[in-house]
Parts: C-alpha cells; structure tokens; sequence
C-alpha cells in the first residue's frame, strides 16, 4: 500500500511515517515508476512492531536497533506484557471507583484519602505527557518549567494571530505571516532545545492527540498546515 493508505489504516500520519523512514526505522521496500512509497507486508509488521514499542516509551533509536537484533515474537510479548500492566492498573481503578460509589448511595462523601487513591490511579491510568517523554526528558521539562511556563503563555496569542491571517485568505509568503513563522519556530525551540528526540516526542504527542490539543486551545491541522506553507516558503527563499 502507498503512504497515505498505510497512514489511514494505521492511525499514524503522513509525517510520522516519513519521519520513520529518514530515521532508518521503517523504510518502505519499493517505490512506483512515479516515486510514491510502497509497503509490503513485512514493512507493515514493522509498523506495528514500532507502534508497539514506542508506547513502551522507548525512544527510535532504541527501536531501531532492537528491531536489528530482536524478533517480531519479542516485541509482542513485551506489547503484551504492558497491555497487562494497563489492565491491571484499570482493575484497580474500577475496584476502587466501585467502593467509593457503593459508599456514596448510603453514606458520606468519600474521604480525603480515597479521594487521593482516586488521584493516583488515574493518573497512573491516563498520564498521557508519561506515554511520550522519558523520565530524564519529564526532568528537563522541570528544570525548565519558569520559561516553559513564559514561553507557553505566547501560543494563544500566535495561533490567533495565524488563524485571522489564514482566514483573511493572506499568502503564507506575505512578511506578517513569515513573521509569525518565525516566531512560532523560536516558540517550538524554546521547548526542544533542539534535542531531536524531544522534538520528535512533542510532534508525535500532538499528532495523536489532535483532537484534544486543539479542543484545549492548540493549534488545529488547518493552522498547522498554514504555518508549514509559510516556513517552506522561507526555506525555498533561503
């Protein structure tokens, strides 16, 4: 199947799977006479074998060089075993849930420490930042957390400003636009670093979170694909 057919079936993006083939990781086995990608069953195998160990939380180039040694039976008892894991942290959850609402038909609210239980298990249940950053990674976010917060408190205003010019029907190539191009990578790298890996992390996060980035306020695939026009158009003119 070509590119974009693979992306549908699997849920990924266009870009991540571009992404996963300049990374070595997943390289389609032929191409048309016309150029486009095309995956056969094996490359789809290795979809999901990467798929399987991302959300293992390990980085690509640990995957990559697992996928050179290990075996497809290897990842699916590692996927799995965390399968396991996620279940096993949802029986609890629902155990404890079901207690707390048993004792709510007839009795007090719930205590404060079952309300904290509550918290725990949630969190461990749904930590979603958990599922695409490493704890060294989480770390660094920490330490950087004053001028992340300083840096985050710019988005709205930015993805505002894009969304008027974008249906104001304005050229990605005019100078106001490139301006908020520009202004939307320092945004992005204040973040990263340029760290690759945590590049990569925050895009995928937002890719298979879109929704709810932007029911949060983030930018929706329409902005995003906007301010992409804008910053090939200053790369062609660079």
């Amino acid at each position: 199947m070509k590119v974009g057919e693979l992306a549908r079936a699997t849920g990924l993006t266009v870009r991540t799977l571009h992404h996963w083939e300049e990374r070595g990781v997943v390289v389609p086995s032929a191409r048309t006479s016309s150029g486009h990608r095309v995956y056969d069953d094996g490359d789809v195998r290795r979809v999901y074998q990467v798929v399987a160990l991302r959300e293992l939380g390990l980085p690509l180039d640990a995957i990559g060089a697992l996928l050179a040694s290990g075996s497809f039976a290897t990842v699916l008892t590692a996927h799995l075993e965390q399968v396991d894991s996620r279940l096993a942290a949802l029986r609890s959850l629902r155990g404890t849930l079901a207690a707390v609402v048993d004792r709510l038909r007839d009795g007090p609210e719930p205590a404060p420490s079952d309300v904290l239980k509550m918290i725990d298990e949630v969190n461990r249940v749904n930590d979603t930042f958990a599922q695409y950053f490493t704890p060294e990674q989480v770390a660094a976010l920490q330490e950087r957390r004053a001028e992340g917060e300083a840096a985050a408190a710019e988005w709205p205003g930015l993805i505002a400003s894009l969304r008027a010019e974008m249906g104001a029907g304005t050229d990605p190539s005019d100078p106001r636009v490139q301006e908020l191009a520009h202004r939307w990578n320092a945004l992005l790298e204040s973040f990263h670093r340029g760290e690759p890996e945590l590049r990569e992390q925050l895009f995928r996060m937002r890719d298979e979170n879109a929704d709810e980035v932007a029911a949060a306020g983030g930018p929706d695939q329409a902005t995003i694909d906007y301010v992409a026009r804008a910053q090939q158009v200053g790369t062609d003119e660079g």
